[in-house]
């Protein structure tokens, strides 16, 4: 079962939720960061989807001394990114790195060499059960009362995609907004047809 695990975060945005959903995508991935001691050469590389929560942990885990985080590492200038390494090894600083991209192609030899020992973390695909807890902490975020019945008209009928899950959430919220009314199932039937398409099949 998904669970949720309370982060001290500063949260300040609306879209930010007060804690991280933890569930069979990324379980792996919080565990392997709540310890930077067990990484090789002091280094890790987080990958994951967009909106599944890479920055965030990345900040949890940042605020752990002695851990200095690269967010975007993908986009970073290869050059710049070797030298940094360089410097974390030095100064015994660990390292997490964060990139959209898995695999990341790295063009540059000496930084490929040094990252491919790194602790490569992925974060995966959403189960049913950690769709609900998302859905959830979305809801919860925007101070939104699904309804009775949301999560299981809902779970079954979503993308398996962070992304979406959120988009499906937001418009359920805005519909709310503009209908003037609680969300029943036409609300919920109509969020999802407007992020994934009217009469789209569910997709593992």
């Amino acid at each position: 079962m998904a669970g949720q695990i309370a982060l001290p975060l500063p949260m300040r945005r609306a879209d930010d939720p007060s804690r991280i959903v933890v569930g069979n995508a990324n379980r792996a991935a919080v565990d392997a960061l709540a310890d930077p001691s067990q990484w090789p050469f002091a280094t890790a590389i987080l990958a994951g989807p967009p909106r599944s929560g890479k920055t965030l942990l990345a900040r949890w885990a940042g605020r752990t001394d002695g851990v200095e985080v690269v967010d975007g590492a993908d986009a970073a200038d290869e050059t710049a990114l070797f030298h940094r390494w360089n410097r974390a090894q030095e100064s015994g600083t660990a390292l997490l790195l964060v990139t959209d991209r898995d695999p990341w192609d790295i063009a540059l030899p000496d930084l490929r060499s040094r990252l491919g020992a790194a602790l490569h973390l992925a974060i995966g695909v959403p189960d049913d059960d950690m769709v609900a807890a998302l859905i959830e902490a979305h809801a919860d975020a925007r101070g939104l009362v699904l309804g009775e019945g949301a999560l299981t008209y809902l779970v079954p009928r979503l993308e398996r995609s962070f992304a979406g899950i959120e988009a499906v959430v937001t418009a359920i919220d805005r519909l709310t907004l503009e209908r003037k009314a609680p969300p029943t199932l036409s609300v919920w039937r109509d969020a999802l047809d407007a992020v994934q398409g009217a009469e789209q099949p569910r997709l593992l």
